[in-house]
């Protein structure tokens, strides 16, 4: 069947066996001095992996391969105890392959006598609501619906301390989301930050926010990023933004957007001034260039 999975350049690969741990599937081994996928079944296609490659050597192409199977998984994946299982859940979940979740969840109770830790503490802690019949979350939500804003009101969280405005203009912010043909985007310039960069930077909104569009992306959890590369070029062709500034985390696997950015600015027809922006992870500037 034709999917999306994982191909490994074998001229980037070094053989360090960061992806192997990151892959709670089981499918990576390291053979020969290579990362390996040795079992397209096992694979989800994902993408957990991609950021732990410090050389760039993993990425997600759609092709023929043997369909991915979650009972197999799951059968090899208990077998690695608990908090295994658990990241494995949480992948599905944040992902919302809600079959594959509910297909993981039947197998855990069908199989609950053999199995060693108690099912009911991973489902509820997958859920978050405590009951192992707790339904995944699904992909229905109203924070989805595209909506544009002025600043957000100010607000004073102690009285002693300055108050703050959020210079967020429009929603939703996320890359797998957010429409490159949406008005917000129009002759815009753009923020393009790796997930964890606002919670580093304390004044993130005053300083990178402010008279810009936001979009917001994790190279290493998020999966399908080719459709992340097909947006950022929409955004330079059809929207015609005015510039990108591109703001990632010190992280090796932050990496990866910035390569998206260049691979987009490949296949655009017009060209943007980019500038990108590494802080570390107590949300010092560590580099700021032009791209």
């Amino acid at each position: 069947m034709l999917r999306e999975i994982f191909r490994i350049d074998e001229d980037l690969c070094d053989g360090c066996g960061n992806c192997v741990p990151a892959c709670h599937e089981g499918a990576l081994q390291i053979i020969d001095g290579k990362a390996r996928l040795v079992s397209e079944m096992m694979c989800d296609g994902l993408g957990a992996c991609i950021g732990h490659c410090p050389q760039g050597a993993i990425s997600i192409e759609k092709r023929e391969a043997m369909e991915y199977n979650e009972t197999i998984t799951m059968a090899a994946m208990v077998k690695k105890g608990a908090d295994t299982v658990i990241a494995h859940l949480k992948h599905l979940r944040d992902h919302n392959e809600n079959e594959l979740l509910i297909e993981a969840t039947r197998y855990l109770k069908d199989n609950s006598e053999a199995i060693e830790f108690d099912i009911n503490k991973v489902i509820s802690e997958v859920t978050m609501a405590g009951a192992a019949d707790h339904s995944p979350i699904g992909s229905g939500c109203p924070g989805t619906l595209s909506q544009s804003f002025g600043p957000g009101p100010s607000a004073t969280v102690f009285k002693t301390e300055p108050t703050y405005k959020s210079e967020l203009s429009h929603w939703p912010v996320q890359m797998h989301l957010i429409n490159p043909a949406s008005s917000h985007y129009r002759h815009a310039n753009v923020l393009l930050a790796a997930d964890c960069v606002a919670y580093t930077v304390p004044d993130f909104h005053s300083t990178y926010l402010r008279g810009k569009k936001l979009a917001i992306a994790c190279p290493k959890l998020d999966h399908g990023t080719d459709i992340y590369i097909d947006k950022i070029s929409r955004l330079i062709d059809e929207a015609q933004i005015r510039s990108i500034h591109l703001v990632v985390m010190e992280v090796p696997c932050c990496s990866g957007l910035s390569r998206m950015v260049q691979i987009a600015l490949s296949q655009a027809r017009r060209t943007v001034p980019v500038k990108e922006t590494v802080v570390s992870i107590r949300g010092e500037v560590l580099k700021s260039v032009n791209l």
